[in-house]
């Protein structure tokens, strides 16, 4: 080939890789920039890590973490609460007390976050790994917390239980996330913020016993109705009858019913089915 076609068919392909490389900066930058924002807007919090520094006082440079009082022990002017302070609003802080002390003439004091435990969420109950994770690490949502404590697990329920504060007041939520998940709703999927708890109950769960293939205890499903729950059971036994199921179930009282049931009828929380041997 010639060495001008080579080079027309170069120009594509620049012309690609610098339209690729613009989109690129274009994405790239407004994320940077919003978590600096993100970082300036930051409320400190007890157990948070900070790296403090005064410009041309080294003597003044340290690491030092925020205490349960949300105070921190600096040198010269000794304990600053810095608790629900901003970044640049702790910076000014610091600055005014080493001024008014006479320890510096124009203090430029400087704060980076270098450990945010107050950005954590606590993810309890029946999840793979419950612990406590960053907002930052998780996306900000729910669907993102629950990935990073590794999902639900195999005894978990439907709906999650949100508790935290918002604008200064308790805050509480109960999320079905199997909706969530299908729906696609973002309204269902919440931000959190820092401090929040997340708690997954267990799953509700049958018991059937008698002549089944399987006895024991197993999840119910929503919409379960007898005859599911048999199919969970594996199935009746050729000693046992349809025709002779009973469940036992607990009133608004808490005392147990016992009542024979048919195939269709539903199957609830904590139900026990029995099924009896058949006569003939």
């Amino acid at each position: 080939m010639s060495p001008a076609p080579q080079k027309l068919l170069r120009r594509p392909v620049l012309a690609v890789l610098a339209f690729f490389l613009t989109t690129l900066v274009t994405t790239i930058t407004p994320t940077l920039a919003q978590q600096q924002q993100q970082q300036q807007e930051y409320l400190l919090a007890p157990g948070d890590i900070l790296k403090i520094s005064v410009f041309k006082n080294p003597d003044l440079s340290l690491d030092v973490r925020v205490s349960e009082a949300g105070a921190i022990s600096y040198p010269l002017i000794g304990s600053v609460v810095v608790n629900g302070l901003t970044l640049p609003a702790a910076e000014r802080k610091i600055g005014q007390l080493l001024k008014d002390g006479g320890f510096v003439v124009n203090p430029q004091v400087n704060i980076l976050l270098t450990q945010a435990y107050g950005n954590l969420v606590s993810v309890l109950g029946e999840v793979n790994t419950a612990g406590r994770y960053s907002l930052d690490a998780a996306g900000g949502h729910l669907s993102g917390m629950l990935a990073a404590a590794g999902g639900v697990s195999a005894n978990g329920g439907d709906f999650v239980i949100v508790i935290g504060t918002r604008n200064g007041k308790p805050f509480r939520r109960e999320v079905d996330i199997v909706k969530m998940s299908l729906s696609g709703s973002p309204a269902d999927d919440i931000e959190l913020y820092g401090g929040d708890t997340l708690f997954v109950n267990r799953a509700p769960m049958f018991y059937i016993y008698g002549q089944v293939q399987k006895p024991g205890q197993f999840r119910l499903e929503r919409g379960m109705t007898v005859i599911q729950a048999l199919a969970s059971g594996g199935g009746v036994t050729g000693k046992g009858t349809q025709r002779g199921i009973v469940r036992h179930r607990r009133d608004a009282s808490g005392k147990v019913k016992e009542e024979g049931v048919s195939l269709d009828d539903d199957v609830q929380d904590k139900d026990v089915i029995y099924v009896k041997e058949s006569l003939f």
